[in-house]
């Protein structure tokens, strides 16, 4: 696909691609350094029937939380960004994040959930996730 000639560079795609080509190198490095994280921390991380796992995903426009435990493989409650609840236009920024927190908090202790282990999902502990943590930890959850 990539051929050297005389100190061009050039591929399939036309002259002087190698600029897309270096992007979607540096894009699939991130991803595997992202599955990486994520693998490592499932290792430890893992829910019970008592202590279940509260699983944070995060895009860039919305960030969604999960309530799971993991010895049935069942999801014990859900909030998101896009619940009919949140309204419309909200999810990318950190008080939607606190919100969906909130919400995921109401409906743990609906069910009777107390303690959770957070799972980050990969994603640093920081900004939007960081504040559906604070948000879920003042509605009553701890971990």
């Amino acid at each position: 696909m990539l051929e050297l000639d005389a100190g061009n560079y050039k591929n399939d795609f036309g002259k002087n691609d190698f600029g897309k080509y270096q992007k979607m190198q540096a894009l699939k490095a991130k991803q595997t350094r992202m599955s990486r994280r994520k693998r490592r921390i499932r290792k430890r991380v893992f829910g019970t029937a008592d202590r279940p796992r509260l699983s944070v995903t995060r895009s860039l426009r919305n960030i969604s939380a999960q309530i799971i435990d993991d010895d049935k493989g069942v999801t014990l409650c859900f909030a998101g960004s896009l619940d009919k609840a949140m309204g419309k236009g909200k999810g990318g920024n950190v008080a939607s994040a606190a919100e969906v927190g909130k919400m995921l908090a109401e409906r743990a202790k609906d069910k009777g959930i107390t303690a959770v282990a957070f799972d980050r999902n990969g994603r640093q502990y920081h900004g939007r996730v960081k504040a559906l943590a604070d948000a879920a930890r003042e509605g009553g959850l701890k971990f």
